[in-house]
């Protein structure tokens, strides 16, 4: 079941519970759906983890914890999920969310004789940076709608496996 392979990986509740820099938020960190691994909560947790990752700001972690707490989504796998967006897959998705923002938008390319320097970026930052906002945001709303169906699908294919599996073990007859 995808919910043992994903506590595999993460810390201990009790753990979380007592670190002293996350103690201010009291019992607000005890709520059950916050560290429960059930179908809604993770799938709305990868919705919410899926469309914070695409926020091009500092402190993504930070706004999909407090969405996670708001909605009432798995805090960890919503935490976790920012870090599609590390240092290293950063240029390339957010180039992809630019382009994505030029094509909804209907807006030509940059032109050809555009130099990449720092004076280019600065020049360029107004012409740009509605387009990529809202490159992210599509791209945002798109991976946030498959991760959510993709994650109920996904663990509704794994409880009719373990039910089919139960129910030939009960019958006595061969896997397929």
């Amino acid at each position: 079941m995808p919910r043992k392979l994903i506590q595999k990986y993460l810390p201990q509740l009790e753990a979380i519970k007592q670190h002293k820099n996350l103690q201010f938020l009291g019992e607000k960190l005890h709520q059950s759906n916050l560290w429960h691994f059930n179908r809604h909560s993770v799938s709305l947790a990868f919705a919410i983890g899926l469309f914070c990752a695409w926020i091009p700001t500092p402190g993504q972690m930070a706004i999909a914890g407090m969405a996670a707490w708001y909605f009432q989504a798995n805090l960890p796998v919503s935490v976790a999920l920012v870090w599609l967006t590390n240092p290293l897959t950063m240029p390339p998705l957010f180039y992809f969310a630019y382009r994505v923002g030029l094509v909804f938008l209907d807006y030509p390319p940059p032109s050809a004789n555009f130099v990449f320097s720092l004076e280019g970026l600065l020049n360029g930052v107004g012409d740009i940076g509605g387009v990529f906002l809202y490159g992210c945001f599509v791209c945002g709303v798109i991976c946030a709608v498959l991760g959510y169906c993709g994650i109920e699908l996904f663990w509704r294919y794994q409880v009719v496996k373990q039910w089919l599996v139960r129910q030939v073990k009960r019958s006595h007859l061969p896997l397929k």
